[in-house]
């Protein structure tokens, strides 16, 4: 089946849509650099008060920025950084994507295919909210899975054996498939590496980069995943096949940064930057649309939806790892490392 779509001008008024597709490039600089000062400010705290309470925050922070920083390179594959797409692959690629060894291009081409086909059948991203609900149990298991770092491992593991190519392939291929796909990446973590460094805070890049990226960044984007799309009421109709998750202050600081919680009007009007979706959905809101709009309160209401199976159901091993299931066993890629939004 195919879904229903709905036309911009049916959403908004041609001066609103003038408004909010309108690219301030500074806003989104100071987006970015808000994020990367959480991330140095909260390393700053845990070098000059080092104690469990500082570290564990600091993972926290950090692992909501790399999510932060994600989610900015989602705006830049849709060209909503900065007019000039230059400039927006630019601030995208050095300073979003490649920090947390993802590529805006990989991910744009598998993106769009998402907002062409959100929850049919051949959407790419089904498999991340096919599975619910699942009990309370399951989540349990895929919650220490996510913190413990056994998903970001196995994640990262595909991602680079994936970048090493065929072990059949000459040295001088694998090396540049190599570089096609992690290279810019390596480098720019190897400069992130060498500045911790020079600041004599070396131990801050596996503690308190690494570290999140492979735990606490992986707990929320899986709950980002399941706010989006899983357990909505109508996966054909575009005001109820996408979810938007009211975010307080808190949520906003560790789950749900720079406005990806309003993603039933990202899916609307895609090409609005992520800075102009709260008009958005204020617009909306107003709309004889409002009542039909899929709009939870808090993620907590989400995840008793999305755990809302019956225990007795519960079945240990049934629903392997999104890693595991995508692409029924195809690499990994850049792409499918930063999906879902």
């Amino acid at each position: 089946m195919t879904a229903l779509r709905m036309r911009a001008r049916a959403i908004l008024s041609e001066q609103e849509l003038v408004e909010v597709r309108t690219r301030v490039t500074w806003k989104s600089i100071a987006l970015i650099v808000h994020a990367w000062a959480l991330i140095l400010g909260s390393i700053a705290v845990v070098a000059i008060w080092p104690n469990p309470l500082t570290f564990l925050l600091a993972v926290a922070i950090i692992g909501s920025r790399q999510l932060g920083l994600a989610i900015l390179m989602h705006d830049g594959a849709h060209g909503c950084l900065a007019s000039n797409e230059r400039l927006n692959m630019f601030l995208s690629q050095w300073f979003c994507a490649y920090p947390v060894f993802a590529e805006t291009g990989a991910y744009r081409r598998y993106h769009l295919q998402h907002h062409a086909r959100t929850q049919q059948e051949d959407d790419p991203d089904l498999i991340l909210s096919a599975p619910f609900p699942i009990t309370r149990m399951s989540y349990r298991r895929k919650f220490w899975r996510d913190i413990s770092g056994q998903t970001g491992y196995a994640q990262r593991k595909a991602q680079f054996l994936n970048a090493l190519g065929d072990p059949s392939w000459p040295l001088k291929q694998r090396a540049a498939h190599f570089w096609e796909k992690l290279g810019p990446q390596c480098i720019v973590n190897a400069l992130f590496f060498a500045a911790l460094a020079a600041a004599g805070v070396w131990w801050a890049y596996p503690l308190l980069w690494l570290l999140p990226l492979l735990t606490w960044q992986m707990v929320i984007t899986r709950i980002r995943n399941i706010a989006e799309h899983a357990v909505v009421p109508d996966s054909n109709d575009p005001l109820r096949n996408t979810r938007t998750t009211r975010a307080g202050f808190l949520e906003r600081l560790f789950i749900a940064p720079y406005y990806v919680n309003y993603h039933l009007e990202h899916h609307l009007l895609f090409y609005v930057p992520c800075y102009n979706l709260p008009r958005v959905h204020k617009i909306l809101s107003r709309s004889e649309h409002a009542a039909r709009m899929e709009v939870q309160p808090n993620y907590l209401a989400v995840l008793r939806l999305a755990t809302a199976k019956p225990a007795n159901e519960d079945r240990p091993g049934a629903l392997v790892s999104n890693v595991r299931r995508s692409r029924a066993g195809a690499d990994v890629d850049n792409n499918q490392i930063a999906s879902g939004f």
